[in-house]
């Protein structure tokens, strides 16, 4: 879709500052006719005598009065005033609008047409007249009367199932721009648009078809789902959520799962509602069914309880059915216990908590909970928390910024450098990382003397003595050629940490082939953890210079239904296992990435065939993976921990981290490959969050003191094991577990 400029954005403005200077076309002579007006059940649309539709209910609320059209050589041109007139469309009642265009757009025509049927306005603008126009630019003038809370963009998603199997997913299904008054609300609704070219007057609402704009107005109290159900005409849409932010709560609490059912349909129908939720084991904490009849557009509510453990995750899915149609939700729910950190810890978050929903409380709060030390980019004006708001969480931040200006002219590298260590200087960051994954093309090594020349070098110089310390631009992969060449060009008397980004593919994070034997490619080898771990800790020891080891990006992608990806399940199991093996490593600070699933462009939407979409700790309706849990295991465990050795076993396939006071083992006799049987093409039958996927057990018998040992799974859930006559019975596979109370 081709974007609307800021010069436009711009005009637009300026046009919406005009109106109330602006003459209207007079349409009839005042108080001739009755105002025109069409209504349907919870909703009426009033034509004004300057074309202006007036959308109520048992209240005026919105008021839709112009239209703006975009031309390759009229420019930016908007309606001024229309004549409104009576007509039918499928034998109803609705409001046509003909609009009155400024003399430099005489020739294009804009006409509206408006209809209505159960809580829901359809708009419609067709446009003609100019074999010119740039329809991805046009736009529709709004304003929202006595609102109580501003104009909200909420992206839409729909939950599907593969007919090949695998695990439900989320498409893109809309947006909506939310209104809000007491004890109700309004949604605008459109198949695309672009929010950063919505202003407080007009609404980015691109064609549709041709030169034709539709857009959808709901009026009442409902979630996003459900206006966008009635919008759509689907017949059964369904949601499903958490009152509590993220949906973690405190040990063992009663939670409350949410749904709402909405029938979109024309016609009454009784509904079927059913739901159910699951633990991480598969048992079910939960389900129940329920039946209603729904008149068209009509709403239904529900809440339904669960008991929590001291420490877990619940799946919930929520179903609603008629007929042949149907529709269903999911989120999750958690509990997680409380924890006191230290001051000082190495675990952190890459970028920021961009998307501050529920509100920058909340997601303060929850930093505070999962053990956030570390925040790798935070400076005033950034997404995310500023750094005055991080001090006072108590989390220490970094900058991370890039732009080099390569083969620039000296005063545009001055120019850039002396901005970005201004930035740095004022954001108060521990490090800067100069910019990001500049050895793309990996193993290619190319232009590393530029980068220091026109980077790293004047960054440098301009913060010395500042006590902000210097990484190199964080590499993807262990980019053994660039790092070489680094090391060859002096890069290295430049900086006081190395950082690069170990990324995974379906390896186990202990899979650990030397680089000899790494192999490129979208899914080579090159893209395995411990191995990357290892030969960056071997070069970090052997050039000396006291160089500190950071991940400033460590993850666990969890795109679904691709085997060279994490199920949530694995996800939370290689959470632990990978801030484990970094700490064994002696790693100085660990960032994952990243705190949400979506991008910070696309906040809330949906692509599962984008692995950039599926990265976070929090899923896409902000709701808690289990790798968040796995996380704040392992910061807990792991914070100040000291680790000792690596440990052995009669049985080579069993594995062993040595801490000072618990351990951490597994077994490797499913071999290091996830998702190992699939096939040629990308897509593999993702496995449910709650479905074990390690067939092999292995029980062995260990020493321990005392008379039991507790047992911690990666997702912090405990259970107590007997000791007899000094030994104690564990059952390894896979997943790593934690064990406090074994003898060395």
């Amino acid at each position: 879709m081709a974007e609307v400029s800021r010069r436009v954005a711009i005009q637009a403005l300026s046009a919406a500052a005009a109106f109330a200077a602006t003459p209207a076309a007079p349409s009839r002579a005042s108080g001739t006719a009755a105002p025109i007006s069409i209504q349907a059940d919870g909703i009426t649309l009033i034509a004004e005598q300057d074309g202006s539709i007036l959308v109520r209910d048992d209240a005026d609320r919105v008021r839709l009065s112009h239209f703006m059209i975009k031309d390759t050589v009229l420019g930016q041109q908007r309606t001024f005033g229309g004549t409104p007139s009576p007509v039918t469309v499928d034998g109803r009642p609705a409001i046509q609008v003909d609009y009155t265009m400024s003399a430099a757009a005489r020739q294009v025509k804009v006409r509206g047409l408006f209809t209505v049927s159960a809580r829901r306005a359809r708009l419609r603008w067709e446009v003609s007249g100019s074999t010119t126009l740039t329809p991805s630019g046009f736009m529709f003038a709004r304003t929202v009367l006595a609102p109580s809370a501003p104009e909200r963009y909420v992206p839409v998603t729909r939950w599907t199932r593969d007919p090949r199997g695998g695990v439900p997913y989320e498409v893109n299904a809309g947006a909506l721009y939310q209104e809000t008054w007491p004890g109700t609300g309004a949604y605008f609704r459109l198949d695309k648009t672009t929010p950063g070219f919505t202003n407080a007057t007009w609404i980015h609402a691109p064609a549709t078809t041709g030169n034709v704009t539709e857009a959808d107005l709901v009026l009442g109290a409902m979630r996003p789902q459900a206006a966008d159900g009635i919008a759509t005409g689907a017949p059964l849409s369904v949601d499903a959520w958490c009152d509590r932010p993220f949906g973690v709560h405190e040990p063992n609490a009663r939670m409350r799962l949410r749904a709402q059912v909405v029938n979109g349909s024309a016609a009454a129908r009784r509904v079927r509602l059913t739901w159910s939720v699951r633990d991480f084991d598969g048992r079910t904490a939960g389900r129940g069914a329920l039946s209603r009849r729904l008149a068209p557009g009509a709403v239904w509510d529900e809440t339904f309880t669960v008991a929590g453990s001291p420490q877990g995750i619940l799946f919930a899915e929520v179903k609603a059915a008629s007929g042949e149609d149907e529709a269903f939700a999911r989120t999750n729910l958690a509990t997680l216990k409380p924890y006191e950190y230290q001051a000082e810890g190495r675990f952190g978050v890459a970028n920021y908590f961009w998307m501050l929903k529920p509100d920058k409380e909340s997601v303060g709060e929850l930093m505070r909970k999962i053990g956030v030390k570390s925040v790798r980019i935070s400076y005033d004006g950034a997404p995310g928390h500023s750094p005055a708001e991080l001090d006072a969480l108590g989390v220490p931040h970094n900058v991370q910024l890039g732009g080099v200006v390569f083969d620039g002219t000296p005063e545009q590298v001055a120019a850039w450098a002396d901005d970005r260590a201004a930035v740095a200087r004022a954001s108060r960051a521990r490090y800067f990382e100069v910019a990001n994954e500049l050895n793309n093309p990996w193993m290619q090594g190319k232009r590393v003397p530029e980068y220091i020349r026109d980077g790293l070098r004047p960054i440098h110089d301009r913060l010395k003595g500042s006590g902000i310390k210097l990484m190199n631009c964080g590499l993807g992969g262990m980019d053994t050629v660039w790092t070489a060449k680094f090391i060859e060009a002096g890069g290295w008397d430049l900086i006081d940490a190395f950082a690069f980004h170990p990324g995974r593919g379906n390896f186990t994070p202990d899979y650990a082939p030397p680089p000899e034997e790494w192999e490129q490619g979208e899914n080579g080898t090159y893209w395995n953890f411990l191995g990357s771990l290892k030969e960056a800790r071997r070069i970090v020891d052997e050039q000396g210079g006291g160089k500190e080891l950071w991940l400033t990006e460590a993850y666990a992608c969890t795109r679904p239904n691709r085997w060279w990806n994490d199920d949530h399940r694995q996800a939370a199991e290689n959470v632990l296992l990978t801030l484990a093996l970094a700490v064994s490593e002696g790693v100085d600070g660990v960032n994952w990435y990243q705190p949400h699933d979506s991008t910070i462009h696309h906040p809330q939407e949906a692509d599962p065939a984008n692995p950039e979409y599926h990265f976070g700790l929090l899923n896409r309706d902000t709701s808690a993976k289990a790798a968040l849990l796995a996380y704040a295991t392992a910061t807990r465990t792991l914070e100040g921990a000291r680790f000792l050795r690596w440990m052995t076993f009669p049985d080579p396939e069993l594995k062993g981290l040595l801490f000072d006071g618990f351990s951490i083992l597994w077994s490797r006799k499913d071999g290091y490959l996830l998702n190992a049987d699939h096939g040629p093409g990308q897509w593999y039958p993702h496995k449910e969050a709650w479905a074990d996927h390690w067939p092999t057990k292995t029980p062995l018998l260990l020493p321990a003191t005392g008379a039991a040992v507790r047992e911690v799974d990666c997702i912090g859930r405990e259970r107590t094991l007997p000791v007899r006559n000094g030994k104690v019975r564990v059952v390894l596979d896979g997943a790593p577990r934690i064990y406090y109370g074994l003898s060395e």
